[in-house]
């Protein structure tokens, strides 16, 4: 069985949104209640402290990451720490923030919202494109599991809640192309799908609520391996490192009534697969 290491000993309430840049050899990762942006560069910790929740990033060049928060879509100089806010979401909403998201092969992002609550069915998925944002996705209470097939015709999603992974055609542009189709029902095993990642072979790697492991799902659904973590927990996988086969994890301690020092950490697995490269975000046409 894979191990998995400690990657940075950090704790965070609810860590979500991992994303490797591959330019600046980095990660990024979120506290979203304790509203911090992290990072670890040459063993150096970095923090940057928001106003806002904040949940997911794209990159958009070596020097700007695209920020999802509860409010709106950011652009972020990661040197400076200086933000700017370039398109709303869901202005309307103060009850809703973002959630999971993530760049796909066309240069889109994805970016799902939901009740701060968890209400049910207040959350959506959106998708922004080229300077414009579509609803692509209504009803959805905790919206997670966002990733792409390497040919950029196939997207993943899930609502945590109802146990399933569903599967999304997409047009040459990266739009959806009918209606989504299941992929994986977690039910019988009592499974909760969290954020999910595609490596270069197309299969899924999730990260399951509760379950404290991540799963490797070939693109028929076979179970394939299980990664177990010490951190229960588990949310978000992202692949990154020098070689890109390194699969970073992060986890919470929210839902847990004592917590120990293993929950909440951002954990490490040499996989011997390599991932995508996460896509690089178009701003404008």
């Amino acid at each position: 069985m894979t191990q998995a290491r400690i990657f940075d000993p950090r704790s965070c309430f609810l860590g979500e949104g991992p994303l490797w840049h591959p330019e600046r050899q980095q990660l990024f990762w979120f506290d979203i209640i304790h509203k911090r942006l992290r990072s670890r560069r040459d063993e150096a910790a970095l923090e940057w402290q928001f106003e806002e929740h904040f949940s997911a990033a794209g990159r958009i060049d070596a020097d700007t990451l695209l920020l999802a928060s509860e409010t709106g879509l950011w652009s972020f100089d990661i040197d400076s720490g200086r933000k700017e806010r370039f398109l709303t979401l869901e202005a309307d909403k103060p009850q809703t923030r973002s959630n999971d998201g993530r760049a796909d092969p066309q240069g889109g992002f994805w970016i799902g919202t939901m009740g701060k609550q968890a209400e049910r069915d207040a959350g959506a998925i959106h998708r922004y494109f080229e300077g414009r944002i579509e609803t692509i996705f209504m009803g959805i209470t905790i919206p997670n599991a966002i990733c792409f097939a390497p040919d950029g015709r196939t997207a993943y999603f899930a609502d945590t809640p109802t146990q399933k992974i569903l599967r999304q055609p997409l047009d040459p542009e990266g739009w959806p192309e009918g209606a989504p189709e299941l992929f994986l029902d977690l039910a019988p095993e009592g499974l909760y799908p969290d954020g999910a990642v595609v490596d270069a072979e197309g299969a899924l790697w999730s990260a399951q609520w509760g379950a404290g492991r991540v799963a490797r799902y070939l693109p028929d659904g076979q179970l394939e391996r299980v990664v177990q973590l010490a951190g229960s927990q588990s949310t978000c996988p992202a692949f990154g490192g020098p070689d890109g086969e390194t699969l970073f994890v992060t986890s919470a301690q929210e839902g847990l009534e004592h917590p120990d020092s293993a929950q909440g950490l951002v954990y490490c697995i040499e996989t011997g697969i390599k991932g995508q490269q996460e896509h690089r975000v178009r701003m404008t046409r």
